[in-house]
């Protein structure tokens, strides 16, 4: 395969789990909004700018806009095109990369690609997110879920595939401990603190929601959601499709198949890392985790987890381009060297007649 069609499917998948997942942890950040007694500015801006913050925008975010609130985040997240990690941003280039591989996708994930991409583009869509927010982000979280299906139906399992899941899973990880990590203080206080109060038990279920995890906790913790175990669930958990760990052993089992390593072992530095990073969650406890700190320990996995991709870029898909001309003046050394190996060689010929002619 070439490193090119590589990337691309790499990375389609990898906008489209992001796309997906901002559009649920809006949505319910939207939506929690209800469930308190009182709102004020302190409040509000308590609940979006966290979120701003954890996806890593918060520098662009200020200059293009004065407060946090539920239209400014909204909209920074969804719709504008200078924030690289927008919903639409995110489409578009999730579109671009479909077309860079559009031989190695089937025509129905095509379809479903290109369907989105008008579909979040047309005027109707947008009047949609400003009158029921609610539609719109169901919409492209449908939409993903059925190219999910796409992907597993119709993508021969082989080597397409490979890229695919792994761009999916190393993205859903990423996302999943950036999720985690916008809590990160209500957890982390609720575990160590006295009590908890209503809204703490309201921000821990936002994040089981931004997840797709409430009714798997449920079925999980039928005791109730408690800080302690929301945050263990979303990381360690052994089963759950969208915890971490899970995640990571997704993505290193595919890692793996494309050289044949064995768990246990590495053929190079991208199985290293990711193996690295499996065991460290295999054996880490929550006391452990608490004890460095949540969102400390949110950041060394989200730091492990960028080494990864980059170890993956530089194993698969990067190729060190030539400099031209440094290559032509190897070119010519090589012929000047290979031009006085040819002369010694005839004037040893000669000298070695020359004497058998005297003798």
């Amino acid at each position: 395969m070439l490193s090119r069609v590589a990337n691309s499917l790499f990375w389609m998948s990898r906008y489209l789990e992001r796309a997906e997942n901002v559009s649920r942890i809006v949505d319910v950040n939207l939506q929690s909004l209800l469930d308190y007694k009182t709102l004020d500015d302190k409040r509000i801006k308590e609940q979006w700018e966290p979120l701003v913050n954890t996806l890593g925008d918060d520098e662009l975010f200020r200059s293009l806009y004065k407060k946090s609130d539920s239209h400014s985040v909204t909209e920074f997240l969804t719709y504008n095109e200078e924030n690289p990690n927008s919903i639409l941003s995110c489409i578009i280039s999730a579109r671009h990369n479909a077309r860079a591989a559009r031989d190695q996708i089937a025509l129905e994930m095509w379809e479903e690609v290109n369907r989105l991409y008008l579909f979040i583009r047309s005027k109707e869509t947008k009047k949609l997110w400003q009158e029921s927010p609610y539609d719109f982000y169901r919409e492209i979280k449908q939409s993903s879920y059925k190219l999910q299906g796409l992907t597993s139906a119709t993508t021969i399992h082989g080597i397409n595939l490979e890229f695919m899941m792994m761009g999916r899973f190393l993205e859903r990880a990423d996302m999943t401990s950036r999720i985690l990590d916008v809590k990160h203080r209500t957890l982390q206080d609720a575990v160590c603190g006295p009590e908890e109060d209503n809204n703490t038990m309201i921000e821990c279920a936002a994040v089981l929601r931004s997840s797709s995890a409430y009714e798997a906790y449920q079925h999980t913790y039928v005791s109730g959601v408690a800080p302690k175990k929301v945050a263990e669930f979303l990381l360690l958990s052994d089963s759950f499709p969208r915890s971490l760990r899970f995640c990571v052993r997704t993505f290193d089992h595919f890692l793996r198949k494309m050289t044949g390593s064995d768990p246990g072992y590495f053929r190079n530095e991208a199985e290293k890392l990711s193996g690295r990073l499996l065991a460290e969650l295999n054996y880490t406890t929550m006391n452990e985790v608490f004890a460095m700190g949540l969102h400390e320990y949110l950041d060394h996995v989200q730091l492990k987890l960028s080494d990864v991709g980059v170890a993956i870029f530089e194993t698969y898909i990067f190729y060190q381009q030539t400099d031209l001309a440094k290559e032509i003046e190897y070119q010519k050394q090589q012929q000047s060297q290979s031009q006085s190996q040819s002369q010694s060689q005839s004037q040893s010929q000669h000298q070695t007649q020359r004497q058998k002619q005297q003798q």
